[in-house]
């Protein structure tokens, strides 16, 4: 059971985080704050957590110096953000400051819940929206030459799970993909998990990830 500390300033939130991270059966809420100065306060009189999970836009402390003041003082806690802001800018700078993962408050359960449980294992992880973005920056200022056909060939990709990794790149399901090509709905099951496999992802949202950086999709 990994424990987390939930760092927003807005209830709501807070609140609506805690049932959504609770239905999993590996994650538990220890504490909840509105700032990153009754952050502090908490692990000074507390039992730490696993994780930290701080937005970063907050009235008393903002998360980016919240993370610079934890680490200073706890340098083993993972310390992951979750946010609604999320340029390029702001990345860099929570990841200089400390954090070892970075996720959007537009994520899904599955890739939230997900990255969650990977950064308290001590692991990096960046949503997928925000690494996409990240991604095109990287590519506009230093482009990379990559040998498409020599990733085919070493990961063994067909023409047939090609279409069905640029059509999940789209964001259609399995029944909308196996429509669209004439397939049946376990067959694009199918070919989403030998990709997954192939690729040695850990689940679509990564498997895109690797397509994206590998230049298997533009």
């Amino acid at each position: 059971m990994y424990k987390i500390l939930l760092v927003d300033d807005h209830t709501l939130v807070r609140n609506g985080l805690r049932l959504i991270l609770e239905s999993h059966k590996q994650l538990s809420i220890i504490g909840e704050v509105g700032d990153g100065f009754l952050a502090l306060e908490f692990l000074d009189k507390n039992e730490l957590p696993d994780l930290i999970l701080t937005d970063i836009k907050m009235e008393e402390m903002d998360g980016i110096t919240m993370i610079h003041k934890v680490k200073a003082k706890y340098p083993d806690l993972n310390i992951a953000v979750l946010s609604m802001v999320e340029d390029n800018s702001t990345v860099a700078d929570a990841f200089r400051a400390g954090a070892i993962g970075f996720l959007s408050k537009n994520s899904d359960y599955d890739e939230l819940v997900a990255g969650i449980v990977q950064i308290s294992q001590g692991k990096r992880y960046i949503s997928m929206e925000i690494g996409l973005s990240l991604l095109d920056h990287f590519q506009i200022n230093r482009p990379i030459y990559i040998d498409k056909e020599a990733i085919f060939h070493r990961y063994d990709i067909s023409e047939r799970e090609l279409k069905v990794l640029e059509l999940i790149s789209h964001g259609f399901t399995n029944a909308e993909i196996a429509d669209q090509i004439f397939l049946s709905k376990r067959t694009v099951e199918g070919h989403r998990q030998q990709l997954i496999d192939k690729t040695k992802t850990k689940n679509t949202a990564d498997l895109v990830r690797f397509a994206f950086q590998n230049k298997l999709l533009q």
